[in-house]
This record gives C-alpha cells, structure tokens and sequence, in this order.
C-alpha cells in the first residue's frame, strides 16, 4: 500500500475516535479511584475469573472497575489498528513513531494496572502504601502523556493540519509558543501533583479553602507530607491561571494566527476557570464523588486543549523538524 501525506479522512476519524474514547476510560478510572474501588475484584485481567463478572451491573464498585477495564479493552480495539494504520498508510514519519508510542504506552498502562492489582498485598517497610498501591501513581501520570499522544495524532492527520486551515498565516511569535509550552510543561506538573496527592489521600489535607486555616491563615498551621502536596497543588493552580489567562491574552493579540486557534483562548479561559471552581468545591463539599471525578476529568481536558492548540502553533516546527527516514 503506497503511503501518502494526504489527507485520508477514514484514518482522521479513526483517529478522533480515539481522541474521544480516551475521556471514557480517563472518566471511569477516575470515578474509580473516587470511590475506592481499584481492587473490587481482586484478579487481573479478568473480573472474578469472569469477563461478566456477577455484580457488577448491581454493584457501584464493581461497576467502576470492570467498567474501566473494558473501556481499556475497546482503547486496545481502537489503539492497535491506529498504529498498524499508520504505519502502513502514512507517509509522515513523525506520525507512524507517535503511532507506535501510542501503542507502547497504552501496553505498559495495562501492565501497570494489571501489576496494581496483583501487588496490592505486597507492602515495604517503611511506606504506609504497599507497592500496588504506589503502582496507581505512575499509571495516572502516564495516562496524560498518552491522552496527548492521541491529540497529536489526530491533530496530524486533520484537514486543518494537513491543508493548514484555521491556523497560522504567517509564523507565530516565539513570544506565543513560548508561553504556551511553559502552560503545557506545567499542567503536566501539576497533574502529577495531583496524581501523587490523589493516591495518598491528600485531598483534605487542608479543609479549607481558599485559605489554609479555619482562622483566615494563607499558610497551613501545621505541615506533613499531605499537607505539603495540597498546597503545592494549591500554589501550582495559581501559577497556572496566571499563565491560562496569559496565553488566552496573547493569542488573542497574535495576528498571525487564524481565528480557530484566537478563538481557543476563549475555550482556554472557561476551562482553566471551571477547573479551579471544580477544585474548590471538591474541598467545600468534602470531596463529593460526582465533584471530584469532575475534576480530574476536566483537568485532563484542560491539558488537551492546551496541548493541541500549542501543537497547532507549532505545526511548521514539527513538519520542518521533526520528519526523519522510517
């Protein structure tokens, strides 16, 4: 099959698809965690010796988890024939790679929350979590590189890219792409915060907000390991609203740019604005479930947006740079 650099709209969709399914299982696995039910069948990778386990349509946890290993069934399903597609179709080398490390990581995800499971009664002196248990940190931080592997490849293959509508007439200011690598590099941060914070159950370390005390302190009145990742959460989420709405600010001054990509900052606004208001009100609500799972749903989202429009801004970089022999 001869590969070509057009654009091929079965493959784009394929690729949106993915895109898309990606925030099911970003979802369930984060209404998993929420509410605890990361070992509601203790075997991997089947569900009490079962793929339709007993229960599981009755039972809220067990829900969850086996929810969430079938939507990373169907990630498997859509993941590997994105990958061969790629490879074989594609004329873009950097494209076919992202392919392949789309697939690669989505492999070592499964094996990590298999390993979670089967090593969760495996505790080492010295740690109150027992090393499934720290196995779910990792697993969290991976998911968001590999969310945005998957927008990378379809903001590739899109007619926009490929034709180069709705995005730079001439070359944006540096000032622009700047800022908007520094907003990714730091969201990334602060999702393994949150990650990290998540799965230590830090999360109401500080029962107050937007102070750290019930007396108006900004400071904690006392700190350990929780508190410190809460409030470096904290602290990070006001650096990335800084940096959220300076984004927003030069893009939409940045003439070069064509209105979908000025428009984003609009997007870009509302998003960095309903997450820190989610943010709060899980501490206000003392960590609602439906609350909490929004969040961190939100925060992914946050990244992909803020990931794509960043990639956009940098398409003659990754087409002029990044292309080497397969």
């Amino acid at each position: 099959m001869k590969r070509t650099s057009a654009y091929q709209p079965g493959l784009a969709w394929f690729a949106a698809l993915g895109s898309a399914w990606v925030f099911v299982l970003v979802t369930l696995g984060a209404f998993t965690t929420t509410i605890g039910a990361g070992m509601a069948f203790p075997d991997w990778p089947l569900s009490n010796g079962s793929i339709n386990p007993h229960g599981w349509l009755t039972e809220i946890d067990k829900f969850a988890e086996h929810s969430h290993r079938l939507s990373g069934i169907v990630m498997g399903l859509i993941t590997v024939p994105l990958a061969i597609w790629l490879w074989r179709t594609q004329e873009r080398a950097w494209l076919r790679k992202l392919g392949w490390w789309a697939l690669g990581i989505l492999l070592v995800q499964g094996f990590i929350g298999g390993r979670r499971v089967q090593l969760d009664a495996l505790h080492l002196p010295g740690f109150a979590m027992s090393l499934g248990q720290m196995l779910r940190i990792p697993h969290g931080i991976l998911a968001q590189v590999y969310v945005c592997l998957l927008f990378a490849i379809a903001a590739g293959l899109s007619r926009g890219w490929i034709e180069h509508h709705g995005g730079a007439s001439t070359a944006p200011s540096q000032r622009v792409r700047r800022i908007g690598r520094w907003c990714v590099a730091l969201l990334i941060v602060q999702l393994t915060v949150a990650a990290t914070m998540r799965h230590n159950y830090a999360g109401l370390a500080i029962p107050t907000f937007p102070l750290s005390t019930a007396d108006g302190n900004l400071l904690p009145a006392t700190w350990d390991y929780r508190v410190t990742l809460q409030f470096t959460h904290r602290v990070l989420a006001a650096l990335l609203g800084t940096g959220i709405l300076a984004y927003a600010h030069v893009l939409w001054r940045e003439k070069s740019l064509g209105p979908l990509l000025r428009w984003s900052s609009v997007l870009l606004v509302a998003l960095i604005a309903l997450q820190i208001t989610l943010g709060a009100y899980v501490i206000w609500t003392g960590r609602s479930v439906y609350v909490t799972t929004g969040h961190v749903v939100v925060g992914t989202l946050t990244l992909a947006v803020t990931f794509l429009v960043t990639f956009f801004i940098h398409r003659d970089t990754v087409e002029t740079t990044a292309q080497s022999p397969a």
